[in-house]
């Protein structure tokens, strides 16, 4: 892997952290996104994000919380009400990921997914987002999930 294409995967990881993050905050406190967007970037050595992303991540995330809720519903064994918020926040950065960038390959979807989970989740949760987002990606990304097994 090129320096380059290095230095944009891991600008893009970033992105995801600090997304993640500001989705939860907006779950438990309905602060406005933008305030939100302001705050970690005046709070936060932003210089190897991918700003780009993160922004669209964040607000589009925010934005479209409804029907990505209603993509995961189907694929969840429990309530929404139900989940942890850090459970809930990296679901719904995976399903926006699979429905929006289908660019990004599925398998890295859940992979930064789990490796979100591991960071900020409980000790298994990233068992269970491996498992929802697999369930999803079943409907989202069928094709591409047919070829790859």
């Amino acid at each position: 892997m090129s320096q380059t294409l290095q230095a944009t995967y891991a600008a893009k990881r970033k992105a995801r952290r600090f997304a993640v993050q500001g989705i939860y905050e907006w779950q438990m406190s309905h602060n406005p996104v933008h305030e939100i967007e302001a705050r970690t970037r005046a709070d936060n050595a932003m210089h190897k994000v991918d700003l780009g992303y993160y922004h669209e991540l964040l607000t589009q995330v925010v934005a479209n919380s409804a029907s990505l809720d209603e993509l995961l519903i189907p694929v969840l064994d429990r309530e929404l009400t139900a989940l942890d918020g850090v459970e809930l926040a990296t679901l719904r950065l995976g399903a926006y990921e699979l429905q929006e960038h289908l660019e990004i390959p599925y398998r890295v979807v859940l992979d930064e997914a789990i490796e979100l989970a591991k960071h900020f989740g409980g000790a298994d949760s990233h068992k269970y987002i491996n498992g929802v987002l697999d369930r999803l990606a079943t409907t989202l990304r069928a094709a591409e999930k047919q070829q790859a097994n």
